[in-house]
């Protein structure tokens, strides 16, 4: 399961570590009916996130 989050990422042009680790971390407070945001192809990532990716 984690590969196919890890390729997924990839084919959507996202960093995979950026990308898990960002979801990893809002997933517990996120609603429950709001969990489509999430998927790598609309996945938005937050402010942190994109600092650390553009660090990388």
């Amino acid at each position: 399961r984690a590969m196919t989050l890890i390729e997924t990422a990839k084919m959507n042009d996202l960093d995979p570590q950026a990308y898990l680790a960002d979801v990893l971390d809002r997933i517990h407070d996120h609603k429950i009916n709001r969990l489509d945001e999430l998927l790598p192809w609309n996945w938005t990532p937050t402010t942190e996130a994109t600092r650390e990716n553009a660090a990388a």
